[in-house]
């Protein structure tokens, strides 16, 4: 029998503050996804002014990080023509994401969930992502 570690909603809600009050420092309204261990949608939040689009990129960056249990950015450079995940990008219906925003959760060396971000630029869904991370993990101490 397993004992699966994932994030509650209450832990999702604090990942989306932190992501949204970093994205309203910078002035960029995201939508953000959070989801658990599995690539499941827990929360969702678009700001105001979110782009429509980004709904689903979010989501699938959520879910790649959570999936792969790494960065959506770290698979930019290893999909590419010649590396070793290329094309893995159109796998699973195109579902995974090789843009930075989507970054894993990680408690006691397990991935318990991820986050995703999308709207800005990728360093900027990035660096929200992370805010939100940080909110989070502030939270357990």
């Amino acid at each position: 029998m397993l004992t699966i570690q994932r994030l509650s909603l209450e832990d999702a809600r604090l990942l989306i503050a932190g992501a949204s009050a970093k994205a309203e420092e910078i002035g960029v309204p995201m939508c953000i996804a959070v989801c658990d261990e599995s690539g499941q949608l827990i929360a969702f939040e678009r700001m105001d002014g979110g782009k429509v689009t980004s709904t689903i990129i979010a989501q699938d960056k959520a879910y790649t990080a959570a999936g792969a249990k790494r960065t959506t950015e770290s698979y930019g450079s290893a999909s590419q023509p010649g590396s070793p995940a290329y094309g893995i990008n159109t796998a699973i219906g195109g579902r995974l994401m090789i843009v930075g925003g989507g970054v894993p959760v990680i408690v006691d060396d397990k991935v318990v969930g991820a986050i995703g971000l999308s709207s800005g630029t990728p360093a900027q869904d990035i660096e929200c992502a992370q805010s939100g991370v940080e909110v989070f993990m502030r939270s357990l101490k």
